[in-house]
């Protein structure tokens, strides 16, 4: 691992000295790797599509990052301005800052709304998953203004969409012990990272081993355990925000794709159809066969049906 580790690091390098390259004459689909300051973080993101285009933002979860959208970014870049940040707390954003920092969801948001910001986006739409979906409701909440559209790949908002798999992470909202905390590490080593991309998919070998082996070396850096554990923690106040969210999918009717995997561990379809109650014509669609990381396994499908629902509903 610690030569995954290593591995992981060069690439950081990498990506940085792409990130300043120029290149005449690319496609539109060319995936550019860039950072920008916002608040005390180097915000790494990925970026392609004709830039008068309008534009999507794609938001990642746990425990990955912007590479989760490799194969989707170049297949939207045919006709959209394609966006997609890491986290703070993932993938290669990076602290500059020497202040504290408290790793909660009202945080992050604070770090992406100030990079939506940085980077002039007056009106996008934007493709939300997992972690990236609470965030992303926040920022549709306080701006509804800025969203065209709303794309829901296993992002939840309605407690029924809670599996049970939960169970340990809300033993810990409830009591949140030093002792319920250290019995969450294990959720954050090897053989769960990889069984969060393989449960529930029929044809395993299409899942690359790239995403769950990355994913793991980023997690063992120094002082990412505290993060994601805090994360766990906090995500209670992602459940007590739910009214809120439904607020705004009613009263604002923003037009709303959810495919899901419907094999997810975590996020059952229910939380998918529960989008219907609140926008009436949101679109559901079912994913048979794959799981949480549906776009593992089904990416050409759900970019199709993306690409489908924006040319209805883009501005």
């Amino acid at each position: 691992m610690k030569a995954v580790m290593k591995i992981a690091a060069s690439s950081a390098l990498y990506l940085a000295l792409v990130s300043t390259a120029v290149y005449s004459g690319a496609p539109s689909e060319q995936v550019s790797y860039r950072t920008l300051q916002v608040s005390g973080f180097e915000v790494f993101y990925r970026e392609a599509g004709p830039h008068d285009a309008p534009t999507v933002l794609l938001l990642h979860g746990f425990p990955t990052s912007s590479h989760m959208f490799r194969e989707l970014i170049p297949k939207l870049a045919v006709k959209y301005h394609v966006i997609a940040p890491d986290l703070p707390g993932f993938g290669f954003t990076q602290r500059t800052g020497n202040s504290e920092f408290d790793y909660t969801f009202d945080n992050l948001t604070k770090i992406i709304d100030g990079f939506i910001e940085a980077k002039g986006l007056s009106r996008f739409a934007m493709y939300v998953f997992d972690y990236g979906a609470p965030v992303g409701w926040r920022i549709a909440a306080a701006h509804p203004q800025k969203i065209s559209a709303l794309i829901s790949q296993n992002g939840n908002a309605y407690e029924e969409g809670l599996s049970d798999g939960w169970a340990p992470i809300q033993t810990y909202w409830a009591n949140p012990t030093q002792q319920n905390r250290l019995a969450l590490r294990k959720l954050l080593e090897l053989k769960m990272t990889k069984w969060q991309y393989m449960e529930g998919v029929k044809e395993t070998y299409l899942v690359s081993p790239d995403g769950y082996t990355l994913d793991q070396a980023l997690l063992e850096r120094e002082g990412q355990q505290d993060i994601q554990l805090d994360l766990f923690l906090d995500y209670a106040s992602n459940v007590k925000k739910y009214p809120e969210f439904h607020n705004y999918f009613r009263k604002h009717q923003p037009p709303l794709l959810a495919i899901w995997g419907k094999n997810d561990p975590f996020f059952l379809p229910a939380g998918a159809q529960a989008f219907k109650r609140d926008i009436p014509k949101a679109e559901v669609s079912l994913i048979e066969n794959t799981g949480h990381f549906a776009l593992e396994t089904h990416s050409s499908l759900i970019a199709d049906k993306i690409l489908d629902f924006l040319n209805r509903n883009s501005e």
